[in-house]
């Protein structure tokens, strides 16, 4: 009976062209080779399962293959099969994490001595080297330098910055990338042919996203997939082993936010959880999601941005046209502010929720927002009227009188038409600020995006506000009841003085600001307002001894 092997041992490179996403490598050891200019030690950098060691053994392969050195090694020679099956004396893989200390670099250093048994070169992969303790770095320096030309090393790592520099400089160094999903979809497409496993083609997809670039962990959620179904693997069957959010989900509520439907969002997050998705991972996804949705925005017709299937693509491409780039920059914002505010709680549903149901009310409440600033603005451009009005009045009654040389005058009617010079300046001030407190509401957007280049969760806090009034140089921002929390964290002194700052580059007039939480019925808020507006008129006419006309 022949022993199973696994799809990760089993669909192993062999040689260079089999290797897969790492052609800058690949072709950098090939031109070596060719052009006989070899390295004595080389060292593979990058994650996990990305084809380090394969290509070392390839390399090794190539170097003592019969016909070699050679790009294409021939894997029938006795040095071939050997290196292939890990059985050549003349190629040795050690494990660092368990031969790290300096006793075992010492014998590897005796050993180093000695010729091969019968290949052409004697050849060290070391696996995990950043295990080795400085000590045992130090005493391979040498070695390194001036290795026995019959040697060479190859050393492989996933934590290249705990390698020491004295090391990296004695190494070529070629850096190991994460597998694009394209190409890992490309590759489980050839097993499953061959293999003959019948599924959805959905599946290929979701296997090469949850492996993070790891195609070692693509093959084995595959072979792992094979034991658990009977038939046809379904992406359900996906869904359930890795507990992954399946992609038309994802797309599904992004329907909702689009239809602005906050129970059908609600009812599709009740139904991923009774799923038992955790509420990280749908977070996760929904802002790589968006994340989708702003380079499918920014790339239309070029799709090297995306590293996506067509139809993906097609899809991404099809929802971003519902929303406009600074839309989507607000949704991304709320959504890293959700899991700030998950980290804080003792459930992370609660946020994911709340959060939910504004994206679905966002461009509401942005319109209700613009309709109450626009009245605000109108109840203070009716209050400076009159004022205005009276003046006017003032000055062309006074031209009359002159004309008319008339030399006496009641004091009561004087009072009456020609308001003091304090009435001119109040007149000339409130415009002033009436511009002002205008320039913040129109540049309002303006000044949040940049303060999100400072500080991005500030940003998002000062979003949900709104400015209601300006008093001398202090700028009022309301919130909702519901946002105390944002109130309480904008108070803070390094908040408070960031956005300060900023108010001063946009505006070039320095406002310090004041944060109040809304009155909870708007009825009051409004009386309020009136009641502030009433009171100033009669002030100025109590001041000025005036009359309302």
């Amino acid at each position: 009976m022949v022993a199973y092997q696994i799809f990760a041992l089993k669909w192993r490179p062999q040689d260079f062209d089999q290797i897969v996403g790492q052609n800058h490598a690949v072709n950098l050891l090939k031109n070596s080779i060719t052009k006989k200019r070899l390295a004595y030690a080389y060292l593979f950098a990058g994650p996990r399962g990305v084809g380090k060691t394969s290509t070392a053994r390839i390399l090794a392969k190539s170097l003592n293959c019969k016909k070699g050195p050679t790009t294409n090694p021939c894997q029938v020679c006795t040095a071939c099969q050997e290196i292939t099956g890990c059985r050549s004396l003349d190629v040795l893989e050690i494990d660092g994490a368990s031969n790290r200390g300096i006793d075992e670099i010492r014998a590897l250093r005796e050993s180093v001595r000695f010729v091969p048994s019968g290949a052409r070169f004697k050849i060290y992969i070391i696996d995990e080297v950043h295990m080795l303790t400085n000590e045992a770095f130090n005493a391979l320096l040498k070695t390194l330098e001036e290795p026995p030309e019959f040697v060479k090393f190859i050393f492989a790592t996933t934590q290249v910055n705990r390698i020491p520099a004295t090391i990296l400089s004695r190494c070529q160094r070629l850096d190991f990338r994460r597998i694009p999903v394209l190409d890992i979809i490309g590759q489980l497409k050839k097993i499953v042919t061959d293999e003959r496993i019948n599924l959805e083609e959905e599946v290929l997809f979701t296997i090469a996203r949850a492996s993070d670039g790891s195609l070692r962990d693509a093959e084995s959620i595959l072979d792992q997939l094979t034991s658990f179904t009977k038939d046809k693997i379904s992406i359900s069957d996906v869904s359930s082993l890795l507990g992954v959010l399946e992609q038309e989900m994802i797309f599904d509520i992004t329907d909702k936010i689009i239809n602005k439907d906050a129970r059908g969002a609600l009812d599709l997050l009740g139904t991923m959880l009774k799923q038992g998705k955790d509420t990280g991972v749908i977070l996760n996804n929904i802002i790589e999601h968006f994340r989708n949705l702003i380079m499918a925005k920014i790339s239309q017709a070029d799709f090297q941005l995306l590293d996506l299937p067509l139809e993906i693509i097609e899809r991404l491409l099809s929802q971003s046209q519902h929303f406009s780039l600074e839309e989507i920059f607000s949704i991304f914002n709320l959504l890293v502010n959700t899991q700030e505010m998950s980290k804080k709680m003792d459930s992370s549903v609660i946020p994911l929720e709340i959060n939910l149901v504004r994206l679905t009310q966002e461009k509401k409440v942005n319109a209700v927002s613009a309709t109450e600033g626009t009245k605000a603005h109108q109840e203070k451009t009716d209050v400076i009227r009159p004022a205005q009005h009276r003046k006017e009045s003032a000055n062309n009654h006074r031209s009359s009188l002159e004309e008319n040389s008339l030399k006496q005058i009641s004091n009561e009617t004087v009072n009456e038409i020609e308001p003091s010079s304090g009435v001119e300046s109040a007149a000339e001030q409130i415009p002033n600020k009436t511009k002002l407190f205008s320039a913040v509401t129109e540049n309002w957007s303006k000044i949040i995006d940049n303060l999100s280049k400072v500080k991005m969760s500030v940003a998002t806090f000062l979003s949900e506000g709104t400015p209601l009034r300006l008093e001398d140089n202090l700028l009022i921002i309301s919130f909702a009841q519901s946002c105390s929390l944002h109130r309480e964290t904008l108070q803070r002194k390094e908040n408070r003085v960031l956005i300060e700052k900023i108010l001063s580059q946009v505006l070039n007039h320095n406002l310090r600001v004041k944060f109040i939480l809304s009155l909870p019925n708007s009825t009051d808020q409004k009386a309020e307002q009136k009641n502030k507006s009433d009171s100033f008129v009669h002030s100025v006419i109590n001041t000025f001894n005036a009359r309302l006309v």
